[in-house]
């Protein structure tokens, strides 16, 4: 057995994510190590993450603190079970999460991903209309292209074909809004587009079809990143509000990319200043450390949960690793790095730097549209006939082998790095995405 850990013996056994593994096995591209805005490759080469992982290491990586944080509690407290016991560090990272959103979302239930995150809210959001004796209130809308995770209740609200199709018919009373992507009317746009406020409005019909009282609550993703950073036009989200206040309708933000700076914010809540009466977050809450969730909950919507609980548990629902306490130190930890630091102040900052940097590449050979918020973007490239996705495939590759990585999804370069990115670094992944975009054919 080869005992090297920069060379696996064997790459047969792992089943990998959302990846081609016959492509990934024959040319695998390693990571060994990191720290700041770099990876370490097998091989010795550093490589900016402009991605911070998957959307998740919003600090950069390796951070003294939050290193220190977990080594100090996995020697001091390494699990403790959260059904009927608890240990003060969840605790403490409720209150901080709970800070960080606006007063009346005060309540947090901790989760271990987006995915578990979302599915969370999605019961919560039933067992709240049952318990107020409106159990006919179980429809769930969603919205096309939209992405929720993939537990069975995240690929029912979600939008994204490829992770519908495979699994059966799902789960039943789901509809979907619109999505909000026109590149005949947003082609290019910096920023949250002017047109499609409008496209709101089909929740209308929706309540039209299906009547209100059988409707318990609308997800969406302020701005939907794993799909290809679509922007919410100019307005739509408080147009959302408004029709789910009108007709009683719980109104989930899917904050699982927003959350913890990439808007330049603390919260996709605080920059687009609509307020939901759930938001789920991951990622960024733990720097990408240790798997870690947290929905963020309208304290009346707790409050009615407990008072009509027909059971001394007024909740059945949880999950074995809820608030670990490594997890929960490693939180601590990261929002305390956050604060220090003033990243989302300087995500802020930076973000006009960001967007030229991005519009920069308007020209570019193959690319379509561009479009900005914060410290995200994406370049979208015209599709090669017959073949979705290669274009946007074979760039990634070669952005990689010239030390950038970029992530893709279908043919759309997506951009979110970490929130310690200098203006230089900026330059260098632009330079080289507009380098490869020259060469692939």
């Amino acid at each position: 057995m080869n005992l090297d850990s920069r060379a696996p013996n064997d790459l047969n056994s792992y089943w990998m994510p959302f990846t081609s593994n016959r492509a990934f096995k024959s040319d695998p591209r390693m990571i060994v190590a990191a720290e700041g805005m770099y990876y370490t490759t097998a091989d010795g080469r550093k490589v900016i993450d402009a991605t911070a992982g998957l959307w998740c290491v919003n600090a950069g990586h390796t951070r003294p603190r939050i290193v220190e944080a977990v080594q100090a509690q996995v020697a001091t407290l390494d699990y403790a079970p959260c059904f009927n016991f608890g240990h003060p560090r969840a605790f403490e990272l409720a209150n901080r999460v709970a800070d960080l959103f606006p007063d009346g979302l005060n309540t947090v239930f901790f989760t271990n991903s987006g995915s578990e995150s979302v599915d969370t809210a999605l019961k919560i959001a039933l067992a709240y209309h049952r318990g107020r004796r409106d159990g006919a209130r179980t429809r769930l809308i969603g919205r096309e292209r939209g992405y929720h995770g993939v537990g069975f209740g995240g690929i029912s609200v979600g939008g994204i074909v490829k992770n519908r199709m495979y699994f059966g018919s799902l789960l039943s009373g789901v509809d979907h809004l619109p999505h909000t992507h026109n590149p005949d009317h947003n082609a290019f746009t910096r920023g949250c587009p002017e047109w499609g406020a409008h496209l709101a409005d089909d929740l209308e019909r929706i309540v039209a079809l299906h009547d209100a009282s059988t409707i318990a609550a609308v997800i969406v993703e302020p701005m939907a990143g794993s799909t290809g950073v679509l922007l919410p036009p100019a307005g739509y989200l408080q147009k959302l509000r408004e029709i789910c206040d009108r007709h009683g309708i719980l109104l989930i933000f899917d904050e699982v990319i927003t959350a913890f700076g990439r808007l330049g914010a603390a919260t996709g809540t605080e920059f687009f200043g609509v307020q939901p009466d759930i938001a789920t977050t991951a990622k960024g809450l733990t720097n990408g450390v240790i798997p870690m969730g947290a929905v963020v909950v309208d304290q009346r919507i707790y409050d009615s949960v407990l008072e009509h609980a027909d059971a001394p548990i007024e909740l059945f629902h949880g999950y074995t690793y809820s608030g670990h306490p490594v997890a929960a130190a490693a939180g601590l930890a990261t929002l305390d790095t956050y604060r220090e630091e003033g990243l989302f102040e300087r995500a802020a900052a930076l973000s006009p730097y960001w967007e030229n940097a991005v519009h920069s590449l308007k020209g570019a050979r193959h690319v379509i549209d561009l479009r900005n918020l914060g410290l995200a973007g994406a370049v979208e490239l015209e599709p090669r006939p017959g073949a979705p996705g290669a274009r946007a495939t074979e760039a990634m590759i070669k952005a990689w082998e010239r030390g950038v990585m970029i992530r893709v999804t279908a043919d759309i370069i997506a951009l979110s790095p970490p929130l310690i990115i200098e203006k230089a670094e900026i330059d260098t992944v632009f330079g080289v995405i507009g380098d490869v975009l020259r060469e692939v054919a």
